[in-house]
C-alpha cells in the first residue's frame, strides 16, 4: 500500500542564508511521498532563485508566489494548491530531522483523525542559545513528551509552527489559515484545541529550530507581546470564561495592565488583585487595585494570572490547590 501523501507548506521571505539547508533536509527525508508547496512572500534577496533551482531538480517541489501579503496569506496560498492526505508546516530557516516526516506520518496513521503529530525541538544559534529560548525549549518539550500541550496553552505557544502534522480534514475543520490573526501559529494552536484535536506524545527531536537576531518572530510587530495577550484573552473569553462567576486579574505589571485595559474596553466586569503595597488602593484606568485577601470575598471566582515571577507563580498555585481549585478551569496562567 502506498504511503499517504504529505503536503509541506513553507512561506519564505529573504532567507537566502538558510533556505538551501532547509530544503536539503526535506529532499533527504527517509519518507519520500511528499510534496512541498513553497511560497515566496515578496523576497528581495536570492531566496526565490534558490527555491527555483531546487524545484527544477525535484518535481515534488512546487514554487509559488504569495497571492497576498504576509505569512498567513502565503500559508493559505500553499494550502490551496496542496493535495496531501496529511498537512505539515515548515519554516524556511529551520532544519528537519532526517526521519521527521516518517515518524509524524506513522503517528497519524496509528492514531487516526482528531490527532496532532508532534516532535521535540532543539534550538540552535551561531552565537549560542539564549537563556529564554533554552527555558522555552525545555518547557515545550516537557509538554510534548506527555502530549499535554494544551494544559498550559495560555502561557505561551504550545504547538511549534514548524513541528506539527495533521489530517487534511482536521486542518479544514480547524479553519486552516483563514483567520487573519497573528501570531498565526499561536492562533492555530488555540483552534486545534477548540476543535477537540488531541496531541500525540513524542520523545523524539524532529526539528532543529534556528534562532538569529533578524528572524521574523523577533522583529515583526505581529509577534510583539501584546498580540500574544490579545489572542489569549480572545480564546479565554470565547472558550473558558464563565460569565456567571466573578473574574479576578492578578498582577498590575505591563501584562496585567494590558489585559485590564482590554476587559474595560469590552465592558467585562473584573476585580484587580495586586500584592504591591505601592499600588494597592490606587486606581489604574479608573479601576481600583485590591489587596490579595480581597479574594476571600469573591464567591467561586475565575482568575487570570499575569504574574511572571516563577516563585510567585508557585505560591499562587499552592494557594489555588489549598482551595481545591483546578488549572484551566478555575485559574489560568497568562505568562
Amino acid at each position: 500500500m502506498k504511503s499517504p501523501l504529505v503536503s509541506i507548506l513553507i512561506p519564505f521571505k529573504n532567507t537566502e542564508l538558510f533556505l538551501l539547508e532547509c530544503l536539503n533536509s526535506i529532499i533527504n527525508q527517509s519518507y519520500t511521498n511528499w510534496e512541498l508547496l513553497i511560497v515566496d512572500d515578496n523576497s528581495s534577496d536570492k531566496s526565490y532563485s534558490i527555491a527555483a533551482s531546487c524545484a527544477a531538480e525535484d518535481d515534488r517541489i512546487i514554487l509559488l508566489k504569495n497571492s497576498g501579503f504576509g505569512i498567513i496569506d502565503a500559508l493559505a496560498t500553499a494550502f490551496s494548491h496542496s493535495k496531501g492526505d496529511y498537512i505539515t508546516r515548515m519554516d524556511s530557516d529551520d532544519i528537519m530531522h532526517l526521519d521527521k516526516l516518517k515518524f509524524m506520518a506513522k503517528d497519524l496513521q496509528e492514531h487516526g483523525l482528531g490527532h496532532i503529530a508532534l516532535g521535540l525541538v532543539k534550538y540552535f544559534c551561531a552565537n549560542g542559545v539564549g537563556e529564554g529560548f533554552a527555558r522555552y525549549e525545555t518547557w515545550l518539550n516537557s509538554l510534548t513528551t506527555q502530549g499535554s500541550n494544551f494544559s498550559e496553552i495560555y502561557k505561551e505557544c504550545v504547538i511549534p509552527s514548524p513541528c506539527w502534522m495533521v489530517h487534511r480534514e482536521d486542518l479544514i475543520k480547524s479553519e486552516a489559515f483563514v483567520p487573519n490573526r497573528y501570531p498565526e501559529d499561536y492562533d492555530l494552536a488555540f483552534r486545534f484545541k477548540k476543535h477537540g484535536l488531541k496531541c500525540i506524545p513524542s520523545q523524539k527531536i524532529l526539528l532543529y529550530w534556528r534562532d538569529y537576531t533578524t528572524r521574523t518572530s523577533r522583529t515583526h510587530e505581529h509577534y510583539a507581546q501584546n498580540h500574544f495577550l490579545d489572542i489569549k484573552l480572545h480564546y479565554f473569553l470565547e472558550s473558558d470564561f464563565n460569565n456567571s462567576r466573578p473574574l479576578a486579574i492578578w498582577g498590575a505589571g505591563t501584562k496585567g495592565k494590558h489585559i485590564a485595559k482590554l476587559l474595560i474596553e469590552k465592558k467585562i466586569q473584573f476585580y484587580w488583585i495586586c500584592d504591591n503595597p505601592k499600588k494597592i488602593g490606587k486606581d489604574i484606568y479608573e479601576k481600583r487595585l485590591l489587596p490579595f485577601n480581597y479574594l476571600e470575598q469573591l464567591e467561586d471566582p475565575q482568575s487570570i494570572i499575569t504574574v511572571a515571577n516563577e516563585d510567585a507563580q508557585s505560591e499562587i498555585t499552592q494557594y489555588f490547590h489549598s482551595y481545591n481549585m483546578v488549572s484551566m478551569q478555575d485559574y489560568f496562567f497568562f505568562c
